[in-house]
C-alpha cells in the first residue's frame, strides 16, 4: 500500500556546489545542517543587490532505505526547487528539471542500496542567466533560490494508481444534478492486462469531508493503463464562494481481489462558466473582485512552510472579503491552493514567465511547464482559469497555440486565458485577459470590453489594474494613501458598472521585493494594499469593506492639522460595510452618513465623503476630538475614536500560537502596529523595535527592525523540540509586550 515519507530534515547545505559532493567520503562537516523548505541565501528586507541569492549550490542527504521497500516502486519528489536542478543518487544522476515553480519526481528503486544508507545530492542553479522561463530579460519580482518546497519519498507496489483527475459534473436546469467522472491512470498494468493473467478492477467511493462513511459510487475492470469511470445517481452539496462544501473521493485498485493501491482525491462539484457576458459559478451571475499574489515574504524569499502558505489565502478572503486571487506570475504551493479550495477563494494560476519570450529551447520548456502546471493542479476545484500565456508578452500564434492544446488536451473541464497588455491581440485563448492601467486619478477607471478585446462573442477578464501607476507606502503622506484607496475604489466601481466584463484583479496584494530594475530603489516594489508582512493600508479598506461578514470602519485621516495644506479640511472618506456611520465631533451630533451617500453607485459599500464639519479647523486653535459609530440593522457593531494621542502602545497579533511541526518545521507570523490609546495606526512611528526570543524556537529575520508607517512583523520559527517559546518585543516609549507559543512535534 501507499506510503508516504517527507524528507525535509537533515539536510547539509553549501552556497558552492562541488562535483565531489556526489561521492560518499566528501567532507560535509563544514556544511551547514538545514530544514526544507528552506531558501539558498536569507536576505535584508530591502536594499541588497539580487546577485547575492544568484548561486550554483548543493544539499546533500543521507537516506535510509529499509530492506522491505526491494521490489516495490520508490519515487522521490521535489514540489519546488528554484530553477534548475539535478539530482543524484549514490553518484548516479537520477534526473535534471528546468522549472523552479512545478513539482518533479522520479523513480529511485533500482539505484537504492536497500537496508542501507544512500545518499542523496541535489545541484541547485539559482542564476538568473538560466534559458529557461522566465529568464531571459528584466523581471519584476525577485525569483531567489533552494529547495524550497517540501520534499518527500512515495513507496508503492508495483501496480498502482498513477494519477486520478477527478471532473465533477454539474447541470443546472430545473433542477441541479450532480455525477462524476473521472480519469484513471495506472502503472504497470498493461503486462497483466495483455497477459490476461489476473483480474483488475477500479473502485471508487465518496464522502463528504469531515464525514466519516464513504458511499460506494461502483467499479469497472481495468482493460488499459488509462480508464475512464463515470457515475451518477447522487446528490451533492455545490461549492460555492460562500459554501464551499468538498468531497473526498476515493479510488482503490485490486488484483485478484487484493487491494493494491489507495488515493484519496478533494474535490467539490461546481459550474464555473465564462460567457460573453461575464463570469457564472453554478448558474448565477457572479462578479469576480481579487487582487494578485507573489509568494514571497520578507528574508527568506519562497521558503516558508504551509501554514504561512495558508495563512494569505484566509487573509485575502476573512480580512479582505476577496472571492479571488490569481496567482502572479507562475504556481504556486498547493499548501495555499488547498486553502483556497477549502475557503471558496477562486484562483487564475498561470506559468512561470513575465514579458518574454525566448528561444525555440525557451518555448519547449513553456510549453512544458503548461503540462507540469495542468496536471499537477487541475484537481484543485478552486482553479477556473488557466493562464497559458507569457504575462504580458506580445502574440506568438504558433506558440500560444501549442501551449493551449496542451492546456486543452490536459483538462477539458476549465477555460484558458493569456494575460496581455496590448488591446485588440490574437486571441487563442477562451478568455480574453488584459492589463487595464487606463487609470490615473482622472480618467475613467476601466476601458469598456468593446475597447480591448478582438472578439465581443468570447469573455473579458481585467487580470491587473494600478500597481505601478501610484506606488504607495505605509508610511506615506495622508493624501497619498487616501489618493491609493480612492484609486482601487474607482476601479472597482467602474468593473462594477460595466456587465460585460467577469471581473478584475487588482495589483497586488502585498509589496514584494523586486530586481533594480524597478520598484523605490531599495529592491521593493511598493504597490500592494498590505505591506510586505500582510499588514493592511488604507486601501485594504476598500476591499474589506465590500464584504458582509465582519464589520469595517477605517477613517482616511488622522484628523489631524499638520496632515492638510493650510490647515483646511480635504477630502475625509469613511470606509465601511455598515447601513450608516454617526459621526460625533467633540462629543457633538454632526451627521449619520448613509450608504446611499457614497458617490461610488455600482459598489456595495462605496467610500462615503465626510462634508460636514460644523466649522473648520482655526490655525492655533484647540485641538478636537471625533467618534464615528458604525451601525447595521439598527445596532452599533464598531466604533472609532479620532483624537490627538497621548499613548504609544504596540498591538502584536500572530496568526496562531500552537505551532506544529508535521512534515517540517512550523512559522508562525508576527504582525505587529504602533497604536495610539484608541487604536489607531500611528504612521509616523517608525521607530526601531527589537526582539528578544527565549526557548525552543528562533527568528526568521533580524532581533531589531524598524517600523514602517508603524507597522512591521517578524516570524518565529520551530526548532524541532517540544516546549515552549516566549518571543519579547521592545520599542521606545511602548510597553515590552510578551507573546508566548507552545510548540508540539
Amino acid at each position: 500500500m501507499r506510503k508516504r515519507i517527507y524528507l525535509n530534515d537533515g539536510w547539509k547545505f553549501s552556497e558552492v556546489y562541488e562535483e565531489k559532493m556526489c561521492c560518499p567520503t566528501f567532507d560535509e562537516s563544514q556544511m551547514p545542517d538545514v530544514r526544507l523548505p528552506h531558501t539558498c541565501k536569507e536576505l535584508p528586507f530591502h536594499y541588497f543587490d539580487e546577485e547575492m541569492y544568484q548561486m550554483v549550490s548543493g544539499y546533500r542527504k543521507w537516506l535510509q532505505a529499509p530492506e522491505d521497500w526491494k521490489g516495490q516502486r520508490v519515487i522521490l519528489t521535489f514540489e519546488g526547487a528554484a530553477h534548475e536542478s539535478e539530482v543524484f543518487l549514490n553518484g548516479k544522476k537520477m534526473c535534471e528539471h528546468h522549472c523552479g515553480y512545478t513539482a518533479f519526481s522520479v523513480d529511485i528503486s533500482d539505484m537504492l542500496n536497500y537496508g542501507g544508507k544512500n545518499l542523496l545530492t541535489v545541484r541547485v542553479d539559482s542564476r538568473e542567466s538560466l534559458n529557461i522561463p522566465p529568464f531571459g530579460f528584466v523581471i519584476d519580482y525577485m525569483t531567489y533560490g533552494g529547495i524550497y518546497r517540501d520534499v518527500y519519498i512515495e513507496v508503492l507496489n508495483q501496480n498502482s494508481l498513477e494519477d486520478v483527475f477527478i471532473k465533477p459534473r454539474v447541470r443546472i436546469d430545473k433542477n441541479i444534478d450532480t455525477w462524476i467522472e473521472s480519469e484513471v491512470t495506472i502503472h504497470g498494468i498493461d503486462s497483466i492486462v495483455c497477459g490476461m493473467e489476473s483480474d483488475s478492477l477500479l473502485r471508487q467511493w465518496i464522502r463528504k469531508k469531515g464525514e466519516s462513511e464513504y458511499r460506494f459510487l461502483g467499479q469497472k475492470a481495468v482493460g488499459q493503463a488509462k480508464e475512464i469511470l463515470k457515475f451518477s445517481g447522487f446528490r451533492a452539496e455545490l461549492w460555492d464562494v460562500e459554501s464551499p462544501v468538498l468531497y473526498e473521493v476515493r479510488t482503490e485498485l485490486f488484483i485478484d481481489g487484493e487491494i493494491q493501491d489507495v488515493l484519496v482525491v478533494t474535490t467539490g462539484f461546481r459550474k464555473a462558466e465564462f460567457r460573453s457576458d461575464g463570469f457564472y459559478l453554478n448558474g448565477r451571475k457572479f462578479k469576480i473582485r481579487g487582487l494578485n499574489r507573489h509568494q514571497s515574504y520578507p528574508y527568506v524569499g519562497y521558503a516558508m512552510p504551509a501554514s504561512i502558505q495558508r495563512l494569505d489565502a484566509d487573509i485575502l478572503k476573512n480580512e479582505l472579503g476577496l472571492n479571488a486571487v490569481r496567482t502572479s506570475h507562475y504556481p504556486q504551493s498547493h499548501d495555499f491552493l488547498n486553502r483556497c479550495d477549502e475557503l471558496g477563494l477562486l484562483v487564475f494560476t498561470e506559468i512561470p514567465g513575465w514579458q518574454h519570450i525566448g528561444d525555440e529551447s525557451w518555448k519547449a520548456q513553456a510549453i512544458e511547464n503548461v503540462r507540469d502546471m495542468v496536471l499537477q493542479y487541475r484537481n484543485h476545484i478552486s482553479i477556473i482559469l488557466w493562464g497559458v500565456r507569457i504575462n504580458e508578452s506580445e502574440d506568438d500564434d504558433l506558440f500560444y497555440g501549442h501551449t493551449n492544446k496542451v492546456a486543452h488536451g490536459l483538462d477539458d473541464t476549465r477555460s484558458t486565458g493569456g494575460v496581455r497588455a496590448i488591446r485588440k491581440s490574437s486571441l487563442l485563448e477562451d478568455v480574453y485577459t488584459y492589463n487595464d492601467f487606463v487609470h490615473d486619478g482622472k480618467t475613467r477607471g476601466c476601458e469598456k470590453k468593446e475597447e480591448i478585446t478582438p472578439d465581443m462573442s468570447k469573455p473579458y477578464l481585467i487580470s491587473e489594474y494600478n500597481g505601478h501607476m501610484y506606488p504607495t507606502k505605509a508610511y506615506d503622506c495622508e493624501g497619498k494613501r487616501t489618493e491609493h484607496a480612492i484609486r482601487h475604489a474607482n476601479v472597482l466601481d467602474a468593473v462594477a458598472g460595466q456587465p460585460d466584463i467577469a471581473g478584475s484583479f487588482g495589483w497586488c496584494m502585498a509589496d514584494y521585493n523586486t530586481h533594480k530594475d524597478f520598484g523605490s530603489g531599495d529592491r521593493v516594489c511598493y504597490h500592494g494594499v498590505l505591506d510586505m508582512f500582510r499588514n493592511p493600508k488604507q486601501a485594504a479598506a476598500v476591499y474589506a469593506s465590500q464584504q458582509e461578514k465582519n464589520p469595517v470602519l477605517e477613517i482616511s485621516s488622522s484628523m489631524d492639522i499638520g496632515e492638510h495644506p493650510e490647515s483646511r479640511w480635504g477630502d475625509v472618506y469613511i470606509f465601511t460595510n455598515a447601513d450608516s456611520v454617526r459621526m460625533y465631533k467633540n462629543d457633538r451630533f454632526v451627521h449619520e452618513y448613509k450608504r446611499s451617500d457614497s458617490s461610488w453607485c455600482h459598489l456595495s459599500h462605496g467610500p462615503i465623503l465626510i462634508n460636514d464639519f460644523i466649522g473648520d479647523w482655526n490655525w492655533g486653535g484647540t485641538s478636537t476630538g471625533f467618534r464615528f459609530e458604525a451601525v447595521k440593522n439598527q445596532k452599533i457593531v464598531k466604533t472609532m475614536m479620532k483624537g490627538p494621542m497621548k499613548r504609544v502602545s504596540l498591538q502584536v497579533w500572530a496568526d496562531h500560537y500552537d505551532l506544529k511541526e508535521e512534515h517540517s518545521y512550523d512559522v508562525a507570523a508576527v504582525r505587529i502596529r504602533a497604536v495610539d490609546e484608541n487604536g489607531n495606526i500611528l504612521n509616523f512611528y517608525n521607530e526601531p523595535v527589537c526582539f528578544e526570543i527565549e526557548g525552543e524556537g528562533s527568528l526568521v529575520g533580524p532581533d531589531m527592525i524598524a517600523l514602517q508607517g508603524g507597522m512591521g512583523g517578524t516570524y518565529v520559527k520551530s526548532a524541532g523540540i517540544s516546549g515552549k517559546i516566549l518571543l519579547k518585543i521592545h520599542s521606545g516609549q511602548a510597553e515590552t509586550v510578551c507573546v508566548e507559543f507552545t510548540v508540539n512535534i
